[in-house]
């Protein structure tokens, strides 16, 4: 089946089966493979995404049920030149060690502190459930209050 998804503030379509992970959709027919896979459960987050603003994890949603829904990966929070704050501050944290799952992660947190822009330590540990086979989380906490402390301009991080 053909779909048509709104991704990045693009429109794109693929030829994929209805069934097909969004997930899959992302890397293999777009070529976004920023998006990454981890367990194919929705269980790691290595996938996570965000699909109207709220971040879900692209490995369990059908990516024919997307069409309509507005799909921002990590290729699309910021532009390159540009790199989202908490992208700046993921490397002035130091978060990533290997760094596979470090998107999936950005994006919960984008998605967290778009919601809640000063979260405490146990919010984050609630909202942020990816699983980092480094273990960095002590890291990514430093990293996201960095950016909850910080000036915003236009009031978003």
């Amino acid at each position: 089946m053909q779909i048509t998804l709104d991704v990045n503030g693009e429109s794109r379509t693929a030829d994929v089966d209805e069934d097909t992970p969004l997930l899959w959709v992302l890397r293999e027919s777009l070529g976004l493979t920023g998006t990454k896979f981890g367990c194919g459960i929705a269980a790691c987050g290595a996938c996570t995404v965000h699909i109207n603003g709220t971040a879900m994890r692209s490995c369990s949603v059908p990516a024919s049920a997307m069409q309509g829904q507005k799909i921002t990966t990590i290729e699309g929070l910021a532009p390159k030149e540009q790199p989202h704050k908490l992208q700046a501050a993921w490397i002035a944290h130091q978060v990533p060690q290997c760094g596979y799952c470090q998107s999936g992660m950005i994006m919960a947190a984008a998605a967290l502190l778009a919601r809640n822009p000063h979260p405490s330590d146990d919010e984050i540990s609630a909202e942020v459930t990816n699983i980092c086979r480094c273990g960095t989380y002590e890291r990514v906490r430093r990293a996201i209050h960095s950016v909850a402390q910080a000036p915003t301009e236009g009031g978003a991080p």
